[in-house]
Parts: structure tokens; C-alpha cells; sequence
């Protein structure tokens, strides 16, 4: 054999065989995951994150929803750090409101650059463009994974930062059977307008009908609409600012009679489910067509300097559920609309303001499940207890697959929650390295002491913010339950005071 041919498969051979150890592996780089990991690096632990793509971000970036929903008087933590980067990368947060969905909008390229510079500043490893093909419990403690190619890492705590809760499934939690629908996912599309006209091909399939009624235009005629929001369709202009990104460009996530679809997705083999994405990636390709050939906005396509992919779409679709996790504490409607009646409030990590979110426009079952559409609720916190599994050690859960009910996941799904209950995992993680123990082993009072120091919101009093003067004092006598909240729905905006406005 050839002597550099076999120096070099012996050095491939030893670089599989030695096994890399970390404190923390976070399987997932999305929008928890992420946060997971840096706040576990900064506080101390030797942190990994494993990802598929090249991105880091996860709905927030690599899906496409680039249009934060809540939490914009709630900004702390590493969310607000976050925030406070696209605010200076664009001038400002009044740059931000760029659209009517949200109060901070971004190009998703931009954020996933900003979450890539947090994680380096904060001395994350990175595996991107990888993924994990086994997992097994450690002799003792912790767990030995199986990179794809033959890698081999040993994590002390593994957390899941996957979309869908793939490693929780893998490693055999205990899950919350109360789903009675999938929700609908989106596979979005950032769209530019070009100085000459971009036409495409007509994808396959194509039916004009399933998007006649996405807003007021000849075609329309709203027999079957179903518009969830209750009001008359809007027009075609009204309909593209919706997602009008800071530098122009357009996030199509239309809930409208545009490119939602539905699919039992969650019961689904990896199989199964790249059939369905494809489904997906084909209807929001005809809206794109739709816009083009039949409202007449012949230069306004997918845009060419955004994705790395070869067709200019994210690199996955946005999952809005997931599998969730039978976790320590379990977050309910209920408890958001009564938090006084329960005592998860006391064990706070992480605070949300939007309604209860539910999409299922496309679901046959539509009318059945119509009362989820954006459910009345005041501001709310989250209890760290849903992030830890009810048996399985070592394992936390940072993005979707939260304990959290299948009604009140369309209140936790929100991209500044999970971010915020990422940090939570991170901080939780960190200190059951440093100390020796289990996760489940570390009283909620540390993790929430590492939170508080950091400037997150334990509970989402808006009557002062974390630079005030006694914002710590006012949080803390709130989670001893010295102080209470009233909480209000306003809107889009949920509030919640100590101190009630008139």
C-alpha cells in the first residue's frame, strides 16, 4: 500500500477513535439550542453545539421567521441582548418596525451572523453541518454520542435544541399524549423586489385556487377563506408589508390562503415527513407563481443573497409543535390566565406576552379548533420544571418539546419564550456541571440567582425594566409571592403589573 495512503487512513482511524468530552451538548443550533449553549459557556461549562445546517438560529433564521413575536417590553437576557444587535445593526428599534406583524424584523443572514458572533465570543464549540447518529447513556452519568461520520463526543448533560424534540424521542422520554391536532407549518420564503422581471416556472401542481382568497383581489371570493382573524381580506399591498423586512426585502409567512399546510407531521416517519416538506415547499412555491402571473408582481422573487441553498428557500420548514416532553412542571392555559391559583409562578424562568397562537387555517378540522386562534390571555411566566424530563437524567429540553400542554404551546412556541427558556437550560446546565449533580438536583432559587444577574425576566411585571434601579428586588419579592401581578389582555400585547396603570 501506498506509504501517504496509509499514514493518512491511520490518522483518519485515530481521529475518529479519540472521543471528544464536553460539559454541555446542545443536538440543535435553533433559537433555544443556541441560547442554551452560550449561556452554559459563559457560565462556565465547556459547551457544544451539534447542527445540521450552516446556520445558527433555527426558526429564527434558518426557517425564515425572521419577525419576533412578543416580549417587546420584556427584552432581557440573551433575547435582549439579541434584539439590542439588530436595533444597532439597523440604526435603531424603530428600523425594526419595518412591518405590521411584528415590532423587530430582520433579514434572517444578518441574524444568524449576530447569533454565530454570540457564540463565538462565548467560546462555543461548533459542529456545524452535522448531525447525530446515536446516543447511549453513560456508565454513570452524563451520555456518549455518535456524530455522523464516526466522531464520538461524551456529554455530561445533553440538551435537546432540535425543532421537532428528535433527541428527546431518541433517548425515550416520557411525552405528553394531549395533542389533538398538529398545527399547521409554514415552509417560508424571503422574497426581494428586482429591478426586471423574474418569472419561474410553474411549480407542480399548481392550483390558483388554493390562494385566491389571500387577499382582496378578482380571483376572491372568500366562500371558503376562513380568514381566522375576522375581518375582511386585506389588500394585495397590505398583505406583502406584513413581513417587510429593515433593508426591503419580504418574509412570506402569509397565514391567509397562502403558503400554511397542514400534516400529521409529528406521527410521521423521516420518510413520511420529506414527503410532506416537499408538499409544503411546492405550495409556497405556487404563491410565489400566484403573485407573479395573477396579481401581476412579475419582479418580485425569491431572493439570491440570502439562503445558501440552491433554490434561494430556508433551509428547513417552520415547525410550529413538536413533540413535548412529560417534564417536572407542565405550563397550561390555565395557569398562564390564573397564575395565583398554581405555584409556578415560583419557580419562574422565562416570560411571554403574546396570545395563544394557534394556525390550523389548512387542517380539514378547522372549525372544530377555530376557538385556538388567538386566545385570550394576560403576560405569563414559564417554570423551569418544564424543561426537565419527569425520569431521564441529564437531559433537559430547549426549544418546543417543552412540557407545556398542546393549547398553551401556542403561547410557548414564540421565539423570545424559547430563547428565553434556552438561557434557563443553559444557566440550569452550567451549575449542575460545576456542582456535581443532576439537573434535577439544583434548587429553582440558583437558577433563577444566575438569570436575575444577567438581566432576565423572571416575571413579566412591566414596571420596571432590568436596568432600573430595583428591578431584582421587585422580581425576587414577586416569585416569594410578597408582591402579585395583575394581569390584562390588550390586544397582541398581554400585559401584567405590579402597579396598575389607569
Amino acid at each position: 500500500m501506498n506509504k501517504h495512503l496509509l499514514t493518512g487512513l491511520l490518522a483518519l482511524a485515530t481521529a475518529l477513535s479519540c472521543t471528544q468530552t464536553y460539559d454541555v451538548v446542545v443536538v440543535g443550533g435553533g433559537a433555544g439550542g443556541t441560547m442554551a449553549a452560550i449561556e452554559a459557556a459563559r457560565g462556565g461549562a465547556k459547551a457544544l453545539i451539534v447542527e445540521q445546517t450552516p446556520w445558527l438560529g433555527g426558526m429564527l433564521t434558518s426557517a425564515g421567521v425572521s419577525a419576533i413575536d412578543g416580549n417587546y417590553k420584556l427584552r432581557g437576557g440573551l433575547f435582549g441582548e439579541f434584539t439590542d444587535s439588530l436595533a444597532a445593526r439597523y440604526g435603531g428599534y424603530e428600523a425594526l418596525k419595518s412591518g405590521w406583524v411584528s415590532n423587530i424584523l430582520f433579514n434572517p443572514r444578518i441574524g444568524a451572523q449576530i447569533l454565530r458572533n454570540m457564540a463565538d465570543e462565548a467560546g462555543v464549540a461548533l459542529q456545524m453541518e452535522s448531525s447525530v447518529a446515536r446516543i447511549v447513556p453513560g456508565k454513570e452519568k452524563g451520555w456518549k454520542l455518535t456524530l455522523a461520520g464516526g466522531k464520538k463526543v461524551n456529554a455530561r448533560i445533553l440538551i435537546d435544541g432540535t425543532e421537532l424534540g428528535d433527541v428527546a424521542e431518541a433517548v425515550g422520554c416520557e411525552a405528553l399524549e394531549d395533542r389533538v391536532s398538529a398545527q399547521d407549518f409554514t415552509y417560508v420564503a424571503t422574497l426581494k423586489f428586482y429591478d426586471h422581471d423574474v418569472p419561474m416556472e410553474k411549480p407542480e401542481g399548481y392550483d390558483r385556487q388554493l390562494y385566491r382568497n389571500c387577499c382582496d383581489n378578482p380571483l376572491a371570493d372568500n366562500r371558503d377563506g376562513f380568514n381566522p382573524y375576522g375581518q375582511q381580506l386585506w389588500s394585495p399591498e397590505m398583505m406583502l408589508s406584513y413581513g417587510r423586512l429593515p433593508d426591503g426585502y419580504l418574509m412570506l409567512n402569509w397565514p391567509v390562503c397562502a403558503n400554511d399546510y397542514f400534516a400529521e407531521y409529528l406521527d410521521m416517519s423521516p420518510e413520511q415527513r420529506d414527503q410532506v416538506v416537499q408538499k409544503a415547499r411546492l405550495r409556497t412555491l405556487g404563491f410565489i407563481y400566484f403573485l407573479q402571473n395573477e396579481l401581476g408582481y412579475k419582479n418580485l422573487g425569491i431572493a439570491d443573497d440570502v439562503y445558501p441553498t440552491p433554490d434561494g428557500l430556508p433551509f428547513f420548514p417552520y415547525w410550529r409543535e413538536a413533540r413535548r416532553i412529560a417534564g417536572r412542571d407542565t405550563m397550561t392555559v390555565e395557569a398562564a390566565k390564573n397564575p395565583y391559583d398554581f405555584d409556578l409562578y415560583q419557580r419562574a424562568v422565562a416570560v411571554g406576552d403574546y396570545p395563544v397562537d394557534h394556525h390550523h387555517v389548512q387542517n380539514p378540522r378547522r372549525e372544530e379548533l377555530s376557538h385556538l386562534w388567538f386566545g385570550s390571555i394576560p403576560s405569563f411566566s414559564v417554570p423551569l420544571g418544564v424543561l426537565i424530563p419527569v425520569r431521564t437524567e441529564d437531559f433537559l429540553v430547549a426549544d418546543k418539546a417543552i412540557s407545556t400542554s398542546w393549547e398553551m404551546n401556542g403561547g410557548t412556541r414564540l421565539q423570545p419564550v424559547v430563547m428565553e427558556l434556552g438561557q434557563a437550560a443553559g444557566a440550569l446546565a452550567a451549575l449542575a456541571v460545576k456542582s456535581g449533580r443532576h439537573p434535577s438536583e439544583v434548587p429553582v432559587r440558583e437558577v433563577q440567582t444566575v438569570l436575575l444577574d444577567h438581566g432576565c425576566y423572571q416575571l413579566p411585571f412591566l414596571d420596571l425594566k432590568p436596568t432600573d434601579p430595583g428591578f431584582r428586588e421587585l422580581q425576587e419579592k414577586g416569585i416569594r409571592g410578597e408582591v402579585r401581578g395583575t394581569g390584562r389582555s390588550v390586544g397582541w400585547a398581554n400585559e401584567t403589573w405590579v402597579n396598575l396603570p389607569e
